[in-house]
């Protein structure tokens, strides 16, 4: 196939090409997936096993119209510790399917009074600087990853410098320069590349894969439910439902379509709430759209949700196996921080795309106005601390600017502004 061809989301992908592209967007999501466990202390194999069935559960929902990947979501740290601390895991899991239910509702309220909502309080000039934030605000998280920024007293390792460069460099130009078949697996080569120069600069540790079993059960544990600890858990719903509309506006201007009319926003909120709240009965950690897979899919011009399908298959496949479990946990972080450095610029990329796709006037003193301020908000590092919950980044730029959004709205109706 020529690179410059697009699989579309309901195309069919030959075997000889589906299993590849499973396997790259699988391994696109586990390095950011598996360290949401890893810092609540759980096993990671019930994570594999959640994200790939929350995947599946979110495509049958949204009819295979909306191509995404659910793996570990980050929002919940925070409070997620908190309530770990004071209660105990269980009682998280608990919080974790109360906020998954709330969302559900929320989902139902959007189905009976529409999304139309959004332009109104993200129009473009504001959603574009959003949608870029996903990406810009996590690129110091793929530095560290990739080990380029050492601890005070601590310096650069020259094996993590060479396994980034390899990684990078091969991600980069191998998306420019790579012909046919290997045009659409380029996240995947790089990834391949990365690992033989860890392996040879003795950067792996196959311990824990000479230790794992060759087949093994994911651990399942049973929620509990606690007043206190849901409500510290509750306010992430916000921070959730700011994401997964970035990540889906996103999504849709990479595909072209519009997904917030079809499959509608509903149905993709439900699916990812829903989602959440299977993950807290069995044990798992909660789901979200990734970013990640989001950048692959601009990479690749790869949109099919039969790829995302195969790569949800071999997450459960792996959950059950220990030994590959094992050796894909070998994986340095300098491979991951290599592929980030492309993935997460791609998502910044995007939202500027959405700033020229929508001819965004900035010689208007709103949108210009807007766009900085969202910026500057998203990017100062300033933090809002309401209770036990901190809001930053590109959550706090969206509130701000969406409260911004709705005053002009306001302002116009009263015919105040300038620029009418």
């Amino acid at each position: 196939m020529n690179h410059q061809n697009i699989i579309q989301v309901e195309q069919k992908v030959p075997l000889s090409l589906l299993i590849p592209l499973s396997i790259q967007h699988m391994f696109a999501m586990f390095g950011a997936s598996v360290l949401v466990p890893f810092l609540f202390g759980i096993d990671s194999a019930i994570v594999l096993f959640m994200n790939g069935v929350g995947t599946l559960l979110f495509m049958m929902i949204t009819k295979g119209k909306s191509p995404a990947y659910l793996g570990s979501s980050f929002a919940f740290l925070a409070p997620g510790a908190i309530v770990i601390e004071q209660f105990g895991y269980s009682y998280a899991l608990g919080a974790f399917v109360a906020v998954g239910f709330c969302g559900c509702i929320l989902a139902a309220v959007i189905y009976r009074f529409g999304s139309d909502w959004i332009h109104i309080v993200l129009p473009p000039a504001a959603m574009g600087p959003v949608v870029a934030l996903i990406g810009l605000e996590l690129a110091g998280t793929a530095a560290s990853n990739a080990g380029l920024l050492p601890a005070a007293g601590e310096s650069i390792l020259y094996e993590n410098v060479i396994v980034f460069l390899v990684t990078v460099c091969v991600a980069v130009f191998g998306s420019v320069l790579f012909r046919n078949f290997l045009a659409v697996i380029p996240i995947l080569i790089a990834i391949l590349c990365g690992y033989i120069a860890a392996a040879a600069t003795n950067t792996v540790d196959f311990q824990a894969v000479a230790e794992a079993s060759v087949f093994a059960l994911p651990q399942f544990t049973a929620p509990k439910f606690d007043v206190n600890a849901i409500f510290i858990m509750l306010p992430v719903l916000l921070v959730i439902t700011s994401e997964h509309i970035g990540h889906q506006i996103v999504t849709a201007k990479i595909i072209g379509r519009d997904l917030l009319k079809d499959p509608g926003l509903h149905r993709s909120l439900f699916a990812d709430n829903f989602s959440t709240m299977i993950s807290g009965l069995i044990g798992s950690v909660p789901t979200t759209t990734y970013g990640e897979n989001i950048g692959v899919m601009a990479v690749t011009r790869v949109y099919s949700v039969r790829v995302i399908a195969g790569a949800a298959i071999l997450s459960i496949i792996c959950s059950f196996i220990g030994k590959l479990s094992a050796l894909i946990g070998t994986i340095p972080g300098s491979v991951i921080g290599g592929i980030s450095f492309l993935l997460y610029g791609m998502i910044g990329a995007s939202g500027i795309r959405i700033l020229v796709d929508s001819h965004v006037d900035f010689s208007k003193s709103r949108n210009l106005a807007l766009t900085s301020v969202i910026f500057v908000t998203g990017l100062s590092g300033i933090k809002l601390s309401i209770g036990k919950i901190e809001l930053s980044g590109m959550i706090l730029a969206c509130m701000v600017g969406m409260i911004l959004s709705l005053l002009f709205y306001v302002l116009d109706r009263f015919h105040l502004t300038n620029d009418r």
